[in-house]
């Protein structure tokens, strides 16, 4: 059983809590919240601390409370507070920050030459499919036309980082990006590609928060089987692609210990 410490806890650092909370996989030994608070508890787990960054002495509480991983939903700052202590300790980290600036992503690469770091603005598995599935299409389809919409919570100021991913990755101009911000929607992502005689849609829709923390888990298990360095979710699910390719391919061949080739002979 990995152990496992959170950085955040806002809305979504809240829902990775109570998924990482009950996964038998995992003990979430304590969570971090970045704003100064009163010491709690995780909702409906009172074993498992809610701290401040602002007044705890991390090296200390490392000392007393060690990890094998840490998963940040935090803030692209945070990783200054936490990355030498992640460094030194070889910690494996999992970070679903979407904003983080060249500077910091060129840190985090760095932390990945002393222990496993996996990085991605989305972390939800189903965004992830999407994305090498628009990637696939766009390579087959390179005359269609591609457009991506992104809708989010009315409070939500910037543009989609998972959208943003979407466009690089499909060579496509910013305009080509539209944001739409209406009610409570927690988070749509569609890329469209229009041919001429036909529209292939793939949309994501995450129904709630806790997609987050199916995603971190899923992102847990797949780096621990992985040596030390910097991983994208692609990566990952490269990974879990190729294994199933290979498990099928196998399941293919004849029966009675000699494969097709060998009892040709």
């Amino acid at each position: 059983m990995l152990k496992v410490g959170l950085m955040g806890y806002g809305k979504a650092g809240q829902a990775v809590a109570r998924v990482l909370a009950e996964d038998p996989r995992y003990e979430l030994c304590w969570v971090f919240r970045h704003r100064a608070c009163a010491e709690t508890t995780v909702e409906g787990h009172p074993h498992i601390p809610v701290r401040s960054m602002q007044s705890t002495d991390l090296d200390q509480w490392l000392n007393d409370h060690p990890v094998d991983a840490v998963v940040d939903f935090s803030n692209a700052e945070a990783v200054r507070w936490y990355g030498e202590q992640i460094k030194v300790r070889q910690i494996m980290l999992v970070t679903a920050i979407s904003s983080y600036s060249d500077a910091q992503l060129d840190d985090l690469k760095t932390l990945g030459k002393a222990t496993r770091v996996l990085c991605s603005p989305n972390i939800t598995l189903g965004i992830n499919f999407l994305l090498m599935a628009a990637k696939l299409l766009r390579g087959i389809a390179p005359f269609a036309d591609v457009e991506v919409v992104e809708q989010h919570f009315r409070e939500k100021p910037e543009v989609s980082g998972t959208a943003q991913k979407l466009a690089q990755s499909l060579n496509l101009e910013d305009e080509k990006v539209t944001s739409l911000r209406v009610g409570g929607i927690v988070g749509h992502h569609e890329v469209i590609f229009g041919f001429p005689h036909q529209t292939v849609r793939l949309i994501h829709d995450s129904i709630r928060r806790e997609a987050f923390g199916t995603g971190a888990a899923y992102a847990l298990q797949e780096l621990s089987h992985c040596s030390t360095g910097f991983y994208t979710f692609d990566d990952l699910l490269l990974s879990s692609i190729r294994a199933q390719l290979l498990r099928e391919s196998a399941s293919d061949l004849p029966t009675g210990g000699q494969t097709a080739a060998s009892s040709s002979r």
